[in-house]
């Protein structure tokens, strides 16, 4: 009863044993197929033939009763396999299973390139593999790898670390808790903890795909990429240590200082200062307080020139009013760089739209300059504010401390104003007209060149219109209060008739300039991507102006 306990109990053991083991390969299989690149390739390991050769030590023996079919040799104890020489004070030789345990001082060479030095390390001949532990220094050409673990495999040209580890190509350096080396493609793959440091820029991520002919750094995960002045976050970027080129994918942010860009896809260059974004690029500066967005947008820091395309729209919220504008193309130029002397313009075409909860705009193309403060609209520029409607072949306007303080039409210009009743509109006609702000508010119009209007006055009492009074004349200057109401009325000669609201002619109440374009007039800021433009019939016709005759 006893033995057969015994042996129930020795069966339980051995069952138990096996299924451990079991469970140990096919874990052992997972760890491998999932970690180890070298055996993703193969389902069948190749084993080498060759036998180890002892070629030289001072002492040799063999005990039997402790140590079963192994060689004890210690003394500058040298082994040579397919190409490779092993140094070690002593080591444990099993001949038979071709394989040997080193101690101390142990070393490996393999040609002129690669050498591998530890404190221990166990050699099996069949695998070409070495299993290095302590002190493991690792050399292959330029690079050096400092470990305490390291698994070299000779036969696939392949190393990895598992208790971490730091790398030092000779300019970089990087350090993780687990890594590989392939010293054939000279390509290292590193993980969990990863820091890579230069003279130039650091870099943290959880996985880097390093390689050191190229010095091209991979990484995948959470990453962090500091260098320059820039803090590169990402997910999924390729950065050249040599040419300074990055290539960012899956939405990564670029930081420098208040101003940063992101994109699906960024690709920067801090050599060159140039850069290319694509997919929902965003740009934004906290300190001028000012947003770009486009599908595509390309970039020099060096020479400050941008520009961005597909969807653009420039977002400034410097004022109270949020400005928002859109273009086809938006550029931008920068003039007299790092001098005190510094200007850009911004240039928007085609088809730009702007709104403002005040102010309201769309042309052909816009310039706006730093260097005067100004924003000029090209062709068929149209100005809303509130009830009035400004337009011309060319409108100029002028700031002073981001506030409106000059505006000037160039050319046919006209100005309507919507009166309460929604019926009848105020009219101004003229060649060029010029408009004066005080604290953004409107306070003088000057209408120069065959002025024409159409004015219906209002009756203080009752805020009924009294009549229709036309007029003609070449020079006219209105004056108005804060409240944007008239006050005065200056003008050359000029001939003018006035009409009772029941007399007054067909046809006469709209000069023949008039064109009101509210149904082209931006409603917000989403509608700005909506171009709605003026039809062919009433697009303003460039008039060349007369010059004076040359004088002989």
């Amino acid at each position: 009863m006893q033995l057969y306990r015994q042996h129930n109990r020795k069966a339980k053991y051995e069952w138990h044993r096996i299924v451990g083991m079991m469970i140990l390969c096919l874990f052992g299989i997972y760890i491998i197929d999932a970690v180890a690149a070298p055996y993703d390739k193969r389902k069948r390991r190749r084993h080498s033939d060759e036998r180890i050769y002892l070629e030289q030590s001072r002492e040799l023996f063999a005990d039997e009763a402790t140590r079963p079919g192994v060689q004890v040799v210690k003394g500058n104890v040298r082994f040579r396999h397919r190409g490779a020489l092993l140094f070690c004070d002593s080591a444990y030789f099993r001949q038979e299973d071709n394989t040997f345990e080193a101690f101390g001082h142990v070393r490996m060479t393999q040609g002129d390139t690669l050498s591998l030095k530890s404190d221990y390390a166990y050699y099996d001949g069949r695998d070409e593999m070495i299993r290095a532990r302590k002190n493991v220094v690792l050399r292959h050409r330029k690079s050096v790898l400092y470990t305490d673990s390291l698994d070299f495999d000779r036969m696939y040209n392949f190393g990895y670390f598992f208790e971490g580890g730091r790398m030092n190509d000779g300019v970089n350096q990087l350090v993780s808790d687990w890594g590989e080396y392939n010293t054939q493609t000279r390509e290292a793959v590193f993980y969990y903890g990863v820091k890579l440091k230069s003279p130039d820029y650091t870099i943290e991520t959880d996985t880097l795909h390093y390689d050191t002919r190229r010095r091209t750094a991979h990484v995948l995960g959470q990453s962090t990429i500091v260098s320059e002045g820039n803090t590169v976050n990402t997910t999924d970027g390729i950065y050249n240590t040599n040419s300074k080129g990055m290539q960012l994918f899956s939405r990564s942010t670029v930081v420098n200082g208040n101003k940063t860009i992101t994109g699906d896809s960024l690709y920067y260059n801090s050599k060159t200062g140039e850069g290319e974004g694509f997919g929902r690029v965003e740009y934004k500066d906290k300190e001028n307080k000012n947003e770009l967005y486009a599908d595509y947008c390309r970039y020099n820091d060096i020479e400050g020139t941008a520009l961005a395309t597909r969807n653009a729209l420039v977002v400034d919220y410097s004022q109270p009013d949020t400005l928002w504008m859109h273009a086809d193309t938006i550029r931008l130029e920068s003039f007299n760089l790092n001098t005190d002397s510094l200007y850009r313009k911004v240039h928007g075409y085609y088809h730009v739209r702007a709104y403002r909860n005040d102010v309201q705009a769309v042309c052909d193309s816009l310039v706006l300059c730093s260097q005067d403060s100004s924003a000029v609209m090209h062709i068929d520029p149209i100005v809303w504010n509130g009830n009035r409607q400004l337009l011309g072949e060319k409108i100029t306007v002028y700031a002073a401390d981001s506030t409106i303080r000059f505006a000037r039409v160039e050319g046919q210009a006209l100005s309507i104003e919507l009166m309460d009743d929604s019926t009848h509109y105020n009219q101004v006609a003229s060649r060029d007209m010029n408009a004066y702000f005080n604290d953004g508010i409107l306070r003088k119009t000057e209408a120069i060149g065959n002025v024409q209007t159409v004015y219906f006055p209002i009756d203080d009492k009752d805020s009924t219109i009294i009549g229709l009074n036309y007029l003609e004349t070449d020079t006219m200057r209105m004056f108005l209060s804060e409240k944007r109401q008239l006050q005065k009325i200056w003008t050359s000669k000029y001939n003018a008739t006035t009409y009772p609201m029941h007399q007054v002619p067909p046809g006469k109440d709209r000069l023949p300039a008039f064109a009101w374009f509210d149904n082209i007039r931006p409603v917000s800021k989403d509608d700005i991507f909506v171009w709605r433009g003026k039809s062919d019939g009433k697009k303003l016709k460039q008039q060349k102006r007369r010059e004076p005759p040359r004088v002989e």
